[in-house]
Order: C-alpha cells, then sequence, then structure tokens
C-alpha cells in the first residue's frame, strides 16, 4: 500500500482528534474538591484570621501539640483566669474531602486528646479556631496521620 500526501493529512488530524477526545475524557473524570464550600465569605474573613494569629504568637505560654500512632495530644496555654477555652479543631485533608474531622474543643485540664482510630491515615492541616475570655486565637500546622511505626 502506498501512502499518499492525503492519507498523511487525515491520518495525522484523525490522531489529532483522538488525543485530544482522550485528554477530555481524562479531564471530566478528574476529582477537585475545594477547600471550601464558601470560599468568598471565609476570604472577607481572612484579615480576623491574621489577627487572631499574631495573638496566638504573642502569647508568652503557646499553644502546642503532639502527633503519635495513637493521636493528636493538644495543650493549652495555663489559664490563670479562670476563664475556659472554647472552639473547634479541624483537620483538613486537602486530597480528600470525606477525611475531614471537626471536633469542639473539650480540655480536661490543660489538655485534650484526639484519638486517631476514626482518622484515616494521610496528610492533615491542624486547623485550631479557640477563644479564652474575651480573645479569640487560631493556630495552624500540617501533621501526618499514621496508624504504625
Amino acid at each position: 500500500m502506498k501512502l499518499n500526501y492525503g492519507t498523511g493529512i487525515v491520518v495525522l488530524y484523525t490522531g489529532f482528534v483522538a488525543m485530544i477526545l482522550v485528554l477530555v475524557g481524562m479531564s471530566v473524570t478528574q476529582k477537585i474538591d475545594l477547600v471550601t464550600d464558601h470560599y468568598y465569605e471565609e476570604e472577607l474573613q481572612f484579615q480576623d484570621r491574621i489577627d487572631k494569629i499574631k495573638r496566638s504568637k504573642a502569647l508568652s505560654d503557646p499553644m502546642n501539640w503532639i502527633v503519635n500512632e495513637q493521636g493528636i495530644t493538644i495543650k493549652y496555654p495555663d489559664n490563670t483566669e479562670g476563664k475556659p477555652v472554647l472552639g473547634t479543631i479541624k483537620l483538613y485533608c486537602p486530597s480528600e474531602e470525606k477525611n475531614d474531622r471537626t471536633f469542639k474543643i473539650s480540655p480536661a485540664g490543660n489538655e485534650q486528646f484526639i484519638p486517631s482510630t476514626n482518622i484515616p491515615e494521610g496528610n492533615y492541616h491542624l486547623q485550631i479556631d479557640w477563644q479564652r475570655g474575651d480573645q479569640t486565637y487560631w493556630n495552624e500546622d500540617v501533621i501526618v496521620i499514621s496508624h504504625s511505626k
């Protein structure tokens, strides 16, 4: 069989169209999770979060946490004023929205333990939005949940 210019052009264009259709099919099936469904509203409150972060960094006794195979231990700053700590702890999983978890802050003394048994393994953004008295604070970090050594 002998190929001429017309046949070569048809094969080239057919291959190009097939490649484009495969790329469109792959892009349609790609799963995309947004950081939040209410992105615009949260962006308007971003300056408030910046102020909370500054207040957290200015604390003489900062909040800290330890992550191990059993879970997350969060140590809150000492409370000499007798005011309770209120707020939420969010574990945001960037790769899978269904792995996101939210916990209410309920410390026993100055510590709170969150077991990792119901948290799938993976990378998480630990986001702690907390309040003591009239002051609000924000702490965050990237953590890894692993169930085995």
